[in-house]
């Protein structure tokens, strides 16, 4: 698989942080029903590596990908707990040497010209745009599209159901990244149900 792929499976890649083991396969169960297929798992929290592999064994048709990836040791403990792509706030060879040793797709992040540059160089041209409102939102996103036309943004940070639309249109994003799929005090209510219609809402944004 290639970080490419999970393009054709829907316009939002929601950004979850699991705090209970529990929630993982409910909350996955409920995006799925709403169109939802790829699923990015933060290592943000000490359940994340268990609810990816819980996840990922019983949920075969879910995608599901590790993020905040920081070092190669975050990168091994996500293959093996079945992740088949990472997501990085930012972009080091160390770790994109270690994503290419693991088989471990990459979807790196990059917040300027530099940081995109270096990710090429490394043979990564669709890149994670984080945090993506702080760090210019839509008009640095247009300034980068005038040097790097190759280049295919995945914007991810501060992005709402309203602004969505409005990065999609965009010439170089393909897809963006949300949290507000998962709000924290819908997963802490178990409000699956709220879920799955956040889901179906996403899935239905239109692409430029």
């Amino acid at each position: 698989m290639k970080t490419t792929d999970l393009i054709v499976h829907g316009p939002v890649i929601p950004v979850i942080v699991l705090h209970r083991e529990a929630d993982a396969v409910p909350m996955a169960e409920a995006l799925l029903a709403g169109g939802v297929r790829v699923l990015e798992i933060t290592l943000r929290t000490p359940a994340a590596l268990a609810c990816m592999e819980a996840i990922a064994k019983a949920l075969p048709e879910a995608i599901v990908g590790a993020g905040t990836l920081r070092s190669p040791a975050d990168v091994r403990a996500a293959r093996d707990a079945g992740c088949v792509f990472g997501v990085s706030p930012g972009y080091t060879a160390a770790v994109g040497q270690a994503c290419r040793d693991a088989g471990l797709p990459l979807l790196p992040g990059v917040a300027t010209a530099s940081e995109v540059m270096a990710a090429q160089a490394d043979g990564l041209d669709f890149l994670k745009f984080f945090p993506a409102t702080a760090a210019g939102g839509i008009p640095m996103l247009k300034a980068l599209g005038g040097p790097f036309p190759d280049v295919r943004f995945c914007p991810t940070g501060g992005i709402t159901p309203a602004t969505a639309p409005d990065f999609l249109a965009l010439d170089n994003v393909v897809v963006c990244g949300g949290s507000w799929l998962t709000p924290a005090d819908v997963m802490a209510s178990g409000d699956w149900a709220r879920i799955t219609r956040l889901a179906r809402e996403a899935s239905a944004l239109a692409r430029g």
